[in-house]
This record gives C-alpha cells, structure tokens and sequence, in this order.
C-alpha cells in the first residue's frame, strides 16, 4: 500500500511537472513572438509610410508635389528631397567619430583593467558607467554650451567664419564623446574575461607588462571589442537629438569640410517632426527606410569582421559554396566537351 501512495505521488509530481514546463514553454513563447512581432509592426509600418510619397500627389504652397524616388535616392539638395548627400554626410561623420572613439575607448579600459590600481580602477570604471546611461540630449547641451564656442574659437585661429561653432566637427566631437561609454564598458568586460594563463604564460615567456597587454590582452579580447565598436556605431548612427543641436542642420551637401554646417539622415527626420501632416512629415519616413537599410549593411559587416576575427581559418558559407558550385559549373563544361569531341 505504501508502494502504491509513493508511485501515485511520484506520477502526480511529474504531471505537474510536466504542466508547468508546458506553461513555461508557451509562455516564453508568447514574449519571443510578442517582441518579434513588434519589429516586424515597427518595419512594416516605416516600409508602407515611407514607400507612400512616391506614389501620392501632395499640395503644398508651391502648387501640386510628387517626390522623384530617383532624385530621393541621389539628390545633393533636401529642398527637393534629395537624400543622398545625407547618406554620405552621416557616413562621414560616424567615420570620424570613430577615429576618435575606438583608440580612446580600448586605452580607457586597458587601463582600467590592466594598468590602474584598485581603488582608481573603480572610480574610473563607476564613471563610465554614469557616462553611458546619461541622456542623449544632456550631450547635445553639453556640446552646444561648451564644444560649439570651443570650435568657433578653434576656426577663428584659421581665419574661418562658423556659425557659432555649430559645425561638422562639433557633432562628430558630440558622437564620439556618446561612443566612448558604450565602446568602454563593453571593452572592459571582454578584457576581463581574457584566460589569465596567456598572460601569465606571456609574461614567463619574457614578455613586457606593454607587449602582453597590447598583442595578448588586446589580441584576446578582440572579438569583444568588436561587438562594442557595434554598439557603438549603431548608437552614433542613431543618434538625432544631441547631434541635431551642433551640427548646423544644412539643407544641401554633402560636407567634407569640418568648419562648415552638415547635417544627417537622424537631423533631417528630427526637423521633419516639426511637421503634423503632409509631403514633409511623410518622407522622414522615406528616411527611415534609408537609416535602416545602413544600419543592417554596417552591423553585417563589423559581424562578419567580428566573425572572422574569431574564427580566421573558417571560411565563410558564401564563399564556400560558390565555390563548390563553381567546381561543378567547370567540371560540367570539361564533360560537356569531353562529350563533344567523342
């Protein structure tokens, strides 16, 4: 009889068990499709907007507007809604931010995790962490406040007029400046996370406390570096508020010189906001589909940079197989006239 009530209860634990794993699974479910759909909602309605102002007519002050999806996609004039100097500002402006951002970043948090003593390495990493979580718009006045006169007076000492300072190289100082907490943190935990045998082993070896830190620390943490220059990038180029309030917001281009006003996709759509209807409020939109369409590109490619550096004798799938069809493409030839000539 007591055999009995143990297996009943035995049964009955696993039942419920099983219930609960039955209710976890769906429920984990809903939330994983829950979040997919929201992308998806949030792709598909930028797609409908804005594919939507090549296909309307608009009236506007000037009389009956239809945008040109050509001129949209290689005009050098917003006025007439060409975005592509745009693209090439913005790409510029990550660029550059970059240059600076990325070597800043990684030296921060080797010395914060290699170099720094104790209690200065957690001053310093409890900073950047503040860095990292202030607001985008606290960035845009601090640039405004303090970068723009400091590259007003920069310019004045080559004899060039800015207009105030707000400028090319006043939104690439902001971008930068917003990067480096991303870029850092992420750094400093894939610094952290590199085996202490390599450094030990370095440093046995004969080996610097410099050469271990930069060919074996660096080298180690690389593919996580990577992945923070991601998030860096894809924050750079996502950025509109704090940019938008230095960079002078231009209306044609594309701007190479540094003292002179640029703008971005991002800056653009943030002026387009001031509209609640119509052509200018709709083609942000348009722009949208273009951010994203960078921003999927660039986040492929730093991948499969990461990827490679990771795995650098692993051959990527594409490049195989066109290869082996390739091969099969030659090898049927050869037949073919092998046939032939039989």
């Amino acid at each position: 009889m007591e055999r009995y009530l143990t297996e009943n209860k035995i049964l009955k634990n696993s039942n419920r068990k099983k219930v609960i794993d039955k209710i976890t699974f769906f429920l984990f479910f809903f939330i994983a499709s829950l979040c997919a759909s929201v992308i998806v909602i949030t792709v598909g309605v930028i797609l409908v907007k804005g594919l939507t102002p090549f296909f309307k007519t608009y009236e506007t002050s000037n009389g009956l507007v239809k945008p040109s999806f050509i001129n949209f996609l290689f005009g050098f004039n917003w006025t007439s809604h060409g975005a592509f100097y745009l693209l090439i500002n913005t790409l510029y402006a990550v660029i550059l931010s970059l240059v600076l951002s990325i070597p800043i970043s990684i030296l921060t948090a080797l010395f914060i995790t290699r170099i720094a003593p104790k209690g200065i390495k957690e001053i310093f990493k409890s900073g950047i962490e503040v860095l990292s979580s202030i607001p985008s718009i606290i960035f845009g006045l601090f640039g405004q406040m303090v970068i723009c006169p400091m590259v007003n007076n920069l310019s004045s000492l080559f004899n060039y007029q800015t207009m105030g300072g707000a400028s090319l190289l006043s939104g690439i100082i902001v971008l930068a400046i917003m990067s480096i907490p991303t870029i850092t943190v992420v750094s400093i935990t894939s610094i952290e996370a590199v085996d202490k045998k390599y450094i030990e082993g370095s440093i046995a070896m004969g080996a610097t406390q410099s050469e271990t830190n930069f060919k074996v620390v660096l080298t180690g943490a690389s593919s996580g570096i990577v992945s923070g220059i991601i998030l860096g990038v894809g924050r750079a180029l996502g950025e509109a508020t704090a940019i938008s309030l230095v960079i002078g917001n231009s209306l044609s281009g594309p701007t190479f010189n540094l003292f002179d006003t640029s703008s971005t996709l991002t800056t653009i759509m943030m002026l387009g906001l001031t509209e609640a209807t119509g052509l200018e409020y709709d083609i942000i939109f348009s722009l949208g589909i273009y951010l994203m369409i960078i921003i999927v590109i660039t986040n492929f490619s730093l991948n499969y940079v990461k990827n490679r550096i990771a795995n650098p004798y692993k051959k990527p799938l594409f490049i195989i197989k066109a290869r082996k069809n390739l091969v099969f493409y030659i090898k049927t030839k050869l037949k073919d006239r092998k046939n032939e000539s039989n």
